[in-house]
């Protein structure tokens, strides 16, 4: 059953006023005393303050806690190119993820322009303004180049969330559905279904986590990426296979699919041929690439994972990028690197293990959660991720010496967490309800 009419979402989007995200003041404006510290003449001391020492700009502004979400719609979740406009409401949506689940503010930047080199230079030049870049639904290859390039030449950490996000959350699953079927993840033989900025990401993160690049077998519209092929970028040759193959002979045998491509690719049969137990990540949007149902006919005990929140292990972005940059922002991260992402996905599947709270059970439906083949990673309204991951990805930015700001007490900085983001949350809603 559907959760929400198309009624409903366009009113939701339009009522009681347009769009998801505003910006609001963070101090009072009501006097003569007020209004001169605002703006002139009391600014010019923040000003110069600034001028003397530019590390002061994060305490003198929002803009340490000021994330960009940048995009030109032309990867838009399952809609594709459909342009900037068009994906403004996603953009939106991804500001009010960050502020609702992390407490972090976001102008949403959607770009009417193609050329890589351009959006380098337009991001490039927005560094005085934001503490941090998240790429968003910008298409491959081109997203892998603007990333890259920003990444090498900006000082604040620049993340492209279609790539990184799902790595992580896909991961987290990885590492315990290994556990669970007794794999050793550098024996695993994976099959991927796409070779977009998703899929590149995931198995690169798979590789860090132990997968062996030989044991990958990546497919694109035209088929196994090897190395008779003369069509090959740079990003795909990474993974090309030494002979060719059709997708049903990589599938025989094969411990894990990895699918960001098209509904119904893999049928019941394919699965059987899968070694025991087979680990399925199938998230093709909205429909995946084999049904939970059919899956589990084929092999009861498979570990199924999709996009979709009605089917168990949902590989959810939302369970990642808000505590990324949370982490990464207040320990003043020169970038999200992959010991931040490793730490990211080990923290989670930590997590899944732990025994779940019954305001999760309630925000479900009054499900019962616990460890197996049906919870691999947690559910992405737990709360308690905030307070697993965001920690778990500052330590690991001071551990490898990219903090400017390293934590001296972390349970402190815990406690600040859940308290901070409380306190977003009960200022959303009595906000909202003054709109009523």
């Amino acid at each position: 059953m559907a959760l929400y009419t198309k009624e409903n979402a366009l009113d939701y989007h339009a009522k009681p006023r347009p769009g998801k995200i505003e910006v609001l003041p963070t101090k009072p404006c009501d006097n003569q005393k007020d209004l001169s510290m605002a703006y002139s003449p009391g600014v010019a001391e923040a000003c110069l303050a600034i001028k003397a020492d530019e590390s002061l700009v994060d305490v003198y502004t929002g803009r340490g806690n000021l994330v960009a979400v940048v995009s030109n719609g032309t990867a838009v979740l399952g809609l594709g190119n459909i342009g900037p406009k068009a994906g403004k409401p996603v953009m939106e949506g991804k500001g009010i993820l960050f502020k609702m689940f992390a407490d972090i503010d976001v102008f949403d930047i959607n770009l009417a322009e193609t050329d890589p080199d351009k959006i380098v230079a337009i991001v490039k030049a927005l560094e005085p303004t934001f503490g941090a870049i998240n790429l968003e639904d910008i298409k491959a290859p081109e997203c892998f180049y603007i990333e890259e390039t920003l990444k090498k030449e900006m000082g604040i950490p620049v993340f492209h969330d279609d790539q990184h996000g799902t790595a992580v959350i896909s991961a987290a699953a990885l590492i315990n559905a290994c556990e669970i079927t007794k794999r050793n993840i550098s024996d695993c033989k994976v099959v991927v279904s796409g070779a977009g900025a998703a899929a590149t990401a995931c198995t690169n993160l798979y590789i860090s986590l132990g997968v062996k690049v030989s044991n990958v077998y990546m497919f694109d519209t035209k088929g196994l990426i090897h190395k008779g092929r003369t069509d090959l970028n740079k990003y795909k040759a990474a993974f090309a296979q030494e002979k060719d193959c059709s997708f049903k002979e990589a599938m025989t045998g094969a411990d894990v699919f990895l699918g960001l491509s098209v509904a119904g690719l893999v049928t019941k049969d394919i699965v059987k041929s899968m070694a025991k137990d087979p680990i399925l990540f199938a998230m093709a949007n909205p429909e995946p690439e084999i049904s939970y149902a059919d899956a589990k006919e084929a092999s009861p005990n498979c570990i199924m994972g999709t996009g979709r929140s009605d089917y168990p292990n949902q590989i959810n972005n939302v369970s990642g990028f808000p505590f990324l940059f949370r982490g990464a922002l207040d320990v003043g991260a020169k970038e999200i690197n992959e010991a931040m992402k490793i730490a990211a996905a080990k923290s989670l599947a930590a997590l899944a293990k732990e025994p779940v709270p019954e305001e999760v059970s309630k925000a479900y439906g009054g499900e019962k959660f616990s460890f197996g083949i049906d919870y691999v990673i947690p559910k992405p309204l737990d709360p308690r991720i905030l307070v697993w991951e965001t920690p778990a990805v500052a330590q690991a930015a001071m551990d490898s010496g990219i903090a400017r700001k390293p934590i001296k007490d972390m349970q402190a900085y815990k406690e600040s967490l859940v308290k901070r983001v409380q306190k977003c949350r009960e200022r959303a809603d009595s906000l909202y309800k003054s709109y009523l």
